[in-house]
């Protein structure tokens, strides 16, 4: 009604200003990785690490957790599972804002390119996180904030296109599609 336009024109003059999403770069020198066979979701000894043992290392590189196992570390006495590589180089890309499917899959299709010549990658990841405090997670249900608001999804993507989804929601939650 009349009132909805009012408030429109409210907002439109005052409020609504064109949020540019924050975006930060960072190289991490020397990282210890997870090896990852993309056909081997479990993991095998001495060959490839699990989904969840990489999502948990995920976690601590996001997290700018060290991974060293230093026992005078009062953090952290996480360590890289086993097996692993060290790599050089590996570049962390956030963005923090609000962003829209179509963009998250432009950002996939664009990362994919790393796949091209030459070669560096084997694997890469986009990790994609609900505010905690999201009044929705998946599907039309509310979210339940309880203890952490976890409400997020990661992909795996490999050097062969082949790929990992991997979800995480509060035990509240309902389970994504």
């Amino acid at each position: 009604g009349a009132g909805g336009s009012t408030l429109m024109s409210y907002f439109s003059k005052n409020q609504i200003k064109a949020l540019k999403p924050k975006i930060t770069f960072s190289t991490l020198r020397d990282l210890q990785c997870p090896l990852l066979q993309s056909n081997d979701l479990q993991g095998k000894p001495e060959e490839s690490c699990s989904t969840e043992e990489l999502f948990e290392w995920l976690g601590a590189v996001l997290n700018q957790v060290s991974l060293d196992n230093k026992s005078s570390s009062f953090l952290s006495t996480y360590c890289c599972p086993e097996p692993n590589t060290v790599v050089e180089k590996a570049f962390l890309c956030t963005i923090t804002g609000f962003i829209i499917p179509e963009k998250i899959i432009q950002l996939l299709e664009q990362l994919c390119c790393y796949f091209g010549e030459p070669k560096l990658a084997y694997w890469l990841t986009l990790t994609v996180h609900g505010f905690a405090d999201s009044p929705v997670s998946w599907r039309e249900s509310e979210h339940g904030f309880h203890k952490g608001g976890e409400n997020l999804y990661n992909f795996v993507i490999f050097r062969n296109l082949d790929y990992w989804l991997q979800m995480a929601v509060g035990a509240h939650d309902d389970c994504p599609p």
